[in-house]
């Protein structure tokens, strides 16, 4: 029988208390279990470690690690960059002869496969923020004000906002009136459309619509 040991990480403390992350990364690996493992396995153990990928000094990861070497275990994980986000210390890991290494989401892929996978990813991720940089800093040279235009975000979402009360006022005694009567609000949406009145961005009403001119009040 195949034995595994799973190994989960979430980059935050967030994260890890939400739960964020880790349902995607367990159901790619109970897919890889029951659908593209090859004998009858056992899972033996599971760790997980919140912390960022930039950091190789996780224990948990550890502790996989050394259930693995000491069990003959396969280590199993959801996708490569949960383990690293350094083709360095992936490279590493998979030159240990007493660890096998599987990726739930590239259940085929060879040893050789998942190096040119990782030396790629950090490859694109060194270009985005090269090129970041360099839009920032292009933006600088033209004196453009960074800060200047979230002030400009800030000042359209509030003439938005300002734009949808003004907007919500005018129809907010009429749907008040009609959900005092105990009207439902699709009823109410349903009126609202047959008098003709179009919705705040100018369509049909529905009862989230409703909902929120409600909500406004």
């Amino acid at each position: 029988m195949k034995k595994y040991v799973i190994y989960t990480r979430v980059s935050t403390q967030e994260q890890g208390k939400s739960g964020l992350g880790l349902a995607a990364q367990e159901r790619d690996i109970d897919i890889y279990l029951n659908q593209f493992s090859d004998q009858p396995f056992e899972v033996i153990g599971r760790f997980q470690d919140i912390l960022s990928g930039a950091d190789d000094e996780r224990p948990e990861l550890e502790a996989a690690l050394k259930l693995v070497r000491k069990t003959g275990a396969e280590l199993l994980i959801s996708k490569l960059d949960r383990l690293s986000r350094k083709v360095s210390f992936i490279a590493a890991l998979m030159e240990d002869k007493k660890v096998t290494l599987r990726v739930a989401s590239m259940p085929y892929g060879t040893p050789f496969q998942l190096h040119i996978y990782a030396a790629l990813a950090e490859q694109e991720r060194e270009f985005i923020s090269a090129r970041t940089k360099a839009a920032l800093q292009s933006a600088k040279g033209r004196g453009v004000k960074l800060g200047g235009l979230r002030d400009k975000t800030n000042a359209r979402n509030k003439a938005s906002k300002a734009k949808a009360d003004k907007f919500a006022s005018t129809v907010l005694p009429l749907v008040q009136k009609l959900r005092d009567s105990g009207e439902t609000l699709q009823a109410i949406a349903d009126a609202l459309n047959a008098a003709d009145k179009p919705s705040p961005r100018g369509g049909k009403w529905t009862s989230t619509t409703v909902k929120r001119v409600l909500a406004r009040a």
